[in-house]
């Protein structure tokens, strides 16, 4: 078929995207579909009631007269919208949800278009409605119920109560913190499994990694659980000695044992949150006054940024940050990292925001960035981010890649982010559920937002 046909067969088929339904087209853009390593070089993307229709190369005859619904990418690339699998989405206070929409804006403003919220509360449900709906913008939203841990957790019965309470509601999935027994958490992965709702989160220290991965954990967050399973096994943990997350342990670590996790983990299909940015930030030797600096900051209230500060300050002025100990355990962490990674364990980029001195959206950036210096390769990273959140939730046929019937959700950039990682820190504009918003309005967006939160002088 010559260039003239292709032309016309292209012209009709716009006609009828655009007459009958809610439709886009963007042209002129090279595509990171994810399927693939491939870059599809010039490119138009016809989009249909939120969904991927066609996409077709780019010819000197393709049309351009559909203005009002027509964005030019100019030669920019496009990929697959970012997760941040470990969200801790602002509760409701007293009616407001100010804090709960600039955060959403502050994702998207980021490239992010998908975020699991695992620190869960009941105003949660009404805004991941009001959000997938299309009411409020922001990122497609996934949520856990509160979190099963040594005080919302009394006895194995309880705990198989507070699963069926948490499935009745309509939560996502189960968050697992500390302080959770190994009867308890044999009756949550009972009960959860029973009603078909995932569970993860943190390793308990009576459960250990070993009954964690063999409970059905879905994911592990942090990468918790780990480095007390390649612990000696005569030794025994004094929370209140050995620092957080045990760092202060690292130097016991017997490595011979990881090849045995790593397998169990494989076998057991659970991925791994590793929140890198979490250890270097919160838990890292790097002092709080740096980060309470950091440009993001002024996006979030001033007593929030002084809450992340003093919990940083206390452990700094008890000793447990210090470089010496710190350290040889964020060193062990990339390598522990790397070594998940490599052996095949699916990772969920995931940055734990908002958190201590993790802004939403931007701590991404920072989490990306600590994957590359660990040795993950851009593709890699940009499939955690895409490909492994689908698989995760069971979508892997709805999102995560671009490709025809799969879900307009993706981030214009400038540069290719397959040979320049930091081009997705600005967004040109992002698509989702259809909708295009522009860069200017995601910076308008920024300094809305900004202004909220001025700092008196």
């Amino acid at each position: 078929m010559n260039s003239i046909k292709v032309s016309l067969l292209i012209s009709f088929c716009l006609l009828s995207f655009f007459a009958f339904s809610q439709k886009a087209l963007v042209t002129n853009v090279h595509i990171v579909s994810m399927d693939g390593k491939e870059v599809l070089k010039n490119q138009a993307v016809y989009i249909v009631d939120g969904k991927i229709d066609q996409i077709i190369p780019l010819t000197a005859q393709t049309p351009r007269m559909y203005s009002e619904n027509l964005i030019d990418g100019q030669g920019a690339y496009i990929f697959p919208g970012l997760a941040e699998f470990h969200a801790h989405l602002p509760v409701e206070n007293d009616g407001n949800t100010q804090l709960q929409e600039e955060s959403m804006w502050l994702y998207l403003a980021n490239g992010v278009l998908r975020i699991r919220s695992m620190l869960g509360h009941p105003s949660h449900i009404d805004l991941r409605a009001r959000v997938n709906s299309g009411e409020t913008p922001g990122p497609r939203v996934y949520i856990s119920g509160p979190s099963f841990n040594g005080n919302s957790v009394t006895s194995p019965q309880q705990a198989t109560k507070m699963v069926r309470e948490q499935k009745e509601a309509g939560y996502d999935h189960l968050k697992i913190h500390p302080g959770v027994e190994l009867d308890e958490m044999w009756e949550i992965s009972k009960t959860a499994k029973e009603l078909g709702i995932p569970f993860g989160g943190h390793v308990p220290l009576a459960v250990g990694i070993k009954n964690a991965l063999g409970s059905g954990f879905k994911s592990i967050e942090h990468m918790d659980g780990y480095m007390e399973g390649l612990l000696p096994d005569n030794l025994e943990i004094d929370p209140a000695t050995s620092g957080p997350f045990n760092l202060k342990l690292v130097g016991e670590v017997q490595m011979e044992k990881l090849p045995n996790l790593i397998q169990m983990t494989l076998d057991q299909g659970t991925y791994i949150a590793p929140t890198l940015t979490l250890f270097d930030r919160y838990f890292g030797y790097i002092p709080a006054d740096e980060f309470r600096q950091a440009p993001e900051m002024k996006y979030l209230p001033g007593f929030l940024i002084q809450q992340w500060v003093n919990a940083k300050k206390q452990m700094e002025r008890a000793g447990m940050l210090d470089k010496e100990f710190v350290a040889p355990y964020l060193e062990f962490r990339r390598k522990l990292f790397m070594e998940l990674h490599q052996s095949g364990v699916p990772m969920i980029m995931a940055s734990d925001s908002p958190q201590v001195f993790n802004v939403p959206g931007f701590s991404i950036h920072h989490e990306i960035r600590l994957m590359s210096e660990a040795g993950m390769s851009n593709y890699e990273i940009l499939k955690s981010g895409s490909v492994e959140p689908a698989k995760y939730m069971g979508e892997e046929n709805d999102w995560g890649m671009i490709k025809k019937g799969m879900a307009a959700d993706f981030v214009m950039v400038q540069n290719n982010p397959l040979e320049d990682l930091n081009t997705m820190q600005k967004p040109l504009g992002v698509m989702i559920r259809g909708q295009w918003i522009s860069g200017e309005k995601l910076q308008a967006e920024l300094d809305r937002i900004e202004k909220n939160h001025e700092r008196k002088p």
